[in-house]
């Protein structure tokens, strides 16, 4: 077991950021963890990696109690943080030398380690640009990279791909792939559907601090059904849930107005569990 997460709980004076959280991801598993903006999604994140202390609850990450072995839990993780935070005054190979010495590379792993790294983001010919000359999805990269480089167990992405465009943030989904089958276990946040369900086995719905599901993707869909079929009107749209397309279609030619016809993704089952867009 990576991690075990038993009735997390961290509040703000009267605001409860998280309540009562519990999940577990296996080791070596590429874990999505979904919800709208204010969930407790980083919070969560910045919990696991030591940056914000839990108020109640236990945090287990590869067999260390985050509250009595912060020091080794740290050592296992890397982290690429939402909002980019790469010095841009400095050089791309620069940027990932303070992390190493950070960490405590020897000066030959370090060089070796960086060389490895640039070349596994395609950013070797970019080693001694300024990161402040670098476009967002070569920054996002970098922040991989950077994470990766003290050989983490475990990696954490919070939302590595905001921002970017759809073209970019495929580049970056090929680069976590990547990542997940080099043995490294990926705990991933997002807004975008789409992106948990290409890159993650598993995922877990989190909403007011709280989880409201956890499974395979197509598996929670599944429980809607197959297709969907929303309608237009009212100024609002309106969506029903059908085991197959047969069913949809007849559905739509028994009924006026205006309808759409598509297949049932997370997103509805999260809308339905509560009544919130992930995103």
């Amino acid at each position: 077991m990576m991690i075990q997460l038993e009735g997390l709980v961290k509040t703000y004076g009267r605001i409860k950021a998280l309540d009562g959280l519990s999940l577990t991801v296996e080791e070596g598993e590429l874990f999505a963890f979904l919800g709208p903006n204010g969930a407790g999604k980083t919070t969560a994140i910045r919990i696991l990696n030591g940056l914000t202390a839990m108020t109640s609850g236990r945090a287990v990450i590869n067999g260390f109690d985050l509250t009595k072995d912060s020091l080794a839990v740290k050592r296992l993780c890397g982290l690429a943080a939402q909002h980019v935070n790469l010095d841009g005054e400095l050089s791309v190979r620069e940027n990932l030398e303070i992390h190493g010495r950070l960490f405590g590379l020897a000066r030959a792993r370090r060089r070796a380690r960086m060389e490895e790294l640039l070349a596994y983001v395609e950013m070797g010919d970019r080693a001694d640009s300024l990161v402040k000359t670098l476009s967002g999805g070569l920054k996002r990269r970098l922040m991989i990279a950077r994470a990766l480089l003290h050989e983490p167990k475990l990696l954490f992405l919070d939302e590595p791909t905001v921002g970017l465009d759809p073209a970019i943030r495929r580049r970056i989904w090929g680069l976590i792939k990547k990542v997940r089958q080099d043995g490294v276990t990926v705990f991933l946040t997002t807004h975008y559907i789409e992106e948990a369900e290409f890159l993650a086995g598993r995922v877990a719905f989190i909403h007011q601090g709280a989880l409201v599901t956890e499974g395979v993707p197509g598996e929670i869909s599944a429980r809607l059904g197959a297709w969907a079929v929303d309608r237009f009107g009212d100024s609002e749209m309106k969506s029903l849930y059908f085991g197959d397309r047969e069913s949809a279609n007849r559905h739509i030619q028994d009924n006026n107005g205006e309808f759409s016809l598509r297949r049932v993704n997370l997103e509805d089952a999260f809308l339905n569990l509560t009544g919130k867009k992930v995103a």
